[in-house]
């Protein structure tokens, strides 16, 4: 047996230090093993076969022998395992941060201090992941931002070598939000801390119409997961952007049925397989949980669930049945051998009135008819289906503040909400360290299903679980080998891959008198733009500031820059699209008499929403809002926070006196061009890519190639009268060349794209 220090570090856990020795053992008949010299673990040998002792009885147990089939060493282990180990495996953790901040939502402290001042390093684990690893069994962990690669994997290595040794070793399965976006401006890739190759993502990735790039693009970020620690993706967001209002709607691929379960199912196809493997499964793959069943896109008047103020997803055009066709023709049916995604999350939404079985308007992840009914049954998925974060949580004082999203369930306990939960057919808990409420919701359930019953059902959830560390091959060797991940992650390799997906996903909408590309080295004048003072996602202040939107000293490798319009040749414009501080809610107009509910704009100029329903579809706030039976906003006003951009814009075209102005749109949803696409001699559109792709555009580096995922919108009364369920129902911008900016168009030096893609995706 030959064995390999791979890494020596040392853990102070309490007051108690020992040296975490990862030994190697090169299995002449199979998998690496790997495991920590102080962990108590020993290696067996049968028939010239090595095994992981994990549970040190002295004996191969079938959940430790890895020639046996995953089901059969999954229902073993599950029988092993206690009701309190079962609710543990039953978590997902709270968002974890490489080191933890002192304050927010990933705050931690190590040996009761802050980080800076405690003198830990910054792959130690912090008092808090000790307990719940260790007093709540938790095996499930959320990384978000970490310092490097590096670090991360050895923070990663930290966990497995804690846990190795207790109990049954269970190793943790780690898991991230999407963390390759070329912006990392959000909660939900906020992951990227450190390098990593940079990829376009949710629209931008859908622009590409190119399920293969999709695919290549998984098979990357999964080597570069699996080289951080991570072997379970929160990821693809497979909803339909059918309502053009949606926060969220930045994050899905697009609103047509067809390109979005090709999308998906490349995308999962590219995280799980492990090439070469016979069934697909092995350990290079990582788990997809495919979100968020059965479709989150369609929220009443563009308001995200995230909020009680967008707790209800509806049906006007009653096709609820394109919204789960992501799931069912995509997720559910891969090209690979894993053959479908091992876990689905619901979203937070009421799907209102679609429960045609009971009747019952709850959130998704505690409908039993979507998940029992539906997915399990109708659709025969058996994989795990975990909850979004903190559904069992109390909700806030106001609709419009962010805390838990018990939706449909206000009036229940934490308890109790997550024995509807587990009622509803759920396996695991989102956002959730503490095993406590798990175990009352099983009390419940021995006491009205007898306890052989509500055995029998932890132990389903178990198996489901475990299948997916089984598949991944971490009860064989869980850690990461620090050198190699510093080669993988982020390499240059990935990284050009990332950055020319990145350039495919720009769309071309316009290109008068193909004034691009510019490839003389001729004089631009770049307006500097003005980002007016915002609140993020978590409410967290950012000041106002006006600066250069892009790295000037790369546009003067290609060009002469002025700050005087008079004397350049052309002008290049960078703007956003239009942005709604309030989200569709307002506290101040609920405190003035309103029903705090406001139109969500998709134009710079101030908008009256004259077209608006004139009673919502859907209503209820039993707690922080009782008396509020309607939450229509027709006749209210709002006005995009940064409408300096069209003043921009204006100002730029009437300063360049008749000469060029080609404008660059980065947008997060769609957008009215009508306000401006007059004054623009070229339009160039991008969802969230680098800036330097748009360049490479303007210099004729790259040829455009994206199609839009989208409708772009003619005004915003064709919004109003649009459903919010239905796909391609909007009225579409026509421009000054006689196009329109509807789904599927694109343009390159030649003209309008007509190519294989879109032949195959029409509306």
């Amino acid at each position: 047996m030959k064995r390999t220090v791979l890494n020596v570090a040392t853990l102070f856990l309490g007051v108690t230090a020992f040296a975490q020795d990862i030994q190697i053992v090169q299995n002449p008949k199979g998998p690496v093993l790997g495991y920590s010299a102080n962990s108590g673990v020993k290696i067996l040998t049968v028939g010239g076969n090595k095994f992981k002792d994990l549970n040190k009885n002295g004996k191969l147990d079938k959940y430790e022998d890895w020639r046996l089939p995953v089901d059969e060493r999954a229902k073993d282990l599950a029988s092993k395992m206690t009701v309190e180990q079962i609710a543990g495996l039953m978590l997902y953790s709270g968002h974890q941060s490489v080191p933890a901040p002192a304050d927010g939502f990933r705050a931690g402290k190590y040996n009761g201090k802050l980080y800076k001042e405690s003198g830990a390093k910054a792959s130690d684990l912090t008092d808090q992941q000790k307990k719940f690893l260790k007093e709540d069994n938790l095996r499930h962990v959320l990384v978000t931002t970490v310092e490097s690669p590096e670090i991360a994997a050895q923070w990663s290595n930290n966990i497995q070598a804690y846990i190795e040794g207790l109990g049954l070793g269970i190793p943790a399965n780690n898991s991230t939000d999407p963390r390759h976006s070329a912006t990392v401006t959000a909660e939900f890739n906020e992951g990227a801390g450190g390098q990593i190759s940079l990829w376009p993502d949710g629209l931008a990735m859908g622009a590409t119409f190119d399920p293969e790039l999709v695919k290549r693009f998984g098979n990357i970020a999964a080597q570069e997961y699996r080289a951080l620690g991570i072997s379970t993706a929160l990821s693809p967001q497979i909803d339909l952007g059918t309502e053009p209002r949606w926060y969220r709607i930045a994050y899905v691929f697009s609103e047509s049925p067809e390109l979005t379960a090709d999308l998906g199912r490349g995308y999962i196809d590219g995280f799980q397989t492990t090439i070469g493997s016979k069934n697909g499964w092995g350990n290079k793959s990582v788990n997809a949980m495919v979100k968020h069943w059965p479709g989150g896109g369609p929220e009443e008047g563009g308001r995200d669930g995230h909020w009680a103020m967008g707790k209800f997803a509806v049906y006007p055009g009653n096709n609820f049945r394109n919204h789960v066709k992501p799931f069912t023709e995509g997720a559910f049916k891969l090209n690979g051998g894993t053959k479908e995604a091992s876990a689905v999350m619901p979203y937070y939404t009421i799907s209102f009135n679609q429960d045609t079985k009971n009747g019952e308007n709850v959130g998704n992840g505690y409908s039993k008819y979507l998940i029992t009914d539906l997915l399990r049954g109708k659709y025969k998925y058996d994989g795990v289906v975990c909850t979004d974060w903190l559904i069992t949580a109390d909700e806030p004082k106001t609709p419009g503040g962010f805390a838990g999203k018990p939706w449909g369930a206000e009036k229940l306990s934490i308890a109790e909400r997550h024995y509807k939960v587990l009622e509803a057919g759920v396996d695991q808990f989102g956002g959730n360290n503490d095993k406590g409420p798990v175990l009352e919701a099983y009390q419940m359930g021995v006491k009205e299903h007898g306890e052989k019953a509500y055995r029998a059902k932890f132990e389903q959830s178990a198996v489901r679980l475990l299948r997916n560390f089984f598949r991944t091959g971490l009860f064989e060797n869980p850690y990461v080998n620090v050198e190699e991940t510093k080669k993988i992650v982020g390499n240059p390799e990935f990284m050009k891959a990332g950055y020319e997906a990145q350039v495919k996903s720009i769309v071309m909408l316009k290109n008068r008198a193909n004034i691009l590309p510019i490839k003389e080295r001729k004089t631009v004048y770049i307006p500097k733009r003005y980002s007016p003072a915002t609140f993020n996602w978590w409410g967290i202040y950012t000041a106002p500031s006006l600066d250069y939107p892009v790295d000037i000293e790369k546009i003067k490798k290609h060009y002469n820059v002025t700050e005087d319009p008079a004397k350049a040749d052309f002008a290049l414009v960078f703007v956003k699209s239009p942005h709604s501080e309030e989200g569709g809610y307002s506290d101040i107009d609920a405190a003035e008499g309103g029903n705090g509910y406001l139109p969500i704009s998709l134009q710079y100029k101030t908008y009256t929403a004259t077209e608006a329903r004139e009673k919502s579809i859907a209503a209820g706030d039993p707690v922080v809002a009782p008396n509020v039976h309607d939450r229509t906003f027709k006749n209210k006003t709002s006005t995009a926070t940064n409408f300096t951009d069209l003043l921009t814009i204006e100002n730029t075209y009437k300063a360049m006196n008749g000469k060029p102005v080609i404008v660059s749109v980065t947008a997060s949803k769609p957008m009215v061009f009508n306000e401006f696409e007059k004054h623009a001699d070229a339009i160039l559109m991008n969802f969230n890519v680098s800036n330097q792709a748009v360049v490479d555009i303007v210099t004729g580096k790259y040829e455009p190639s994206g199609l839009l995922p989208l409708q772009m919108p003619a005004n915003m009364a064709t919004v109003e009268k649009q459903k919010e369920d239905v796909p391609y129902d909007m009225e579409t911008h026509k421009d000054s060349e006689g196009h329109n900016y509807d789904f599927g168009y694109g343009m390159n030096w030649s003209g309008v794209i007509k190519d294989a893609r879109t032949e195959k995706y029409k509306k």
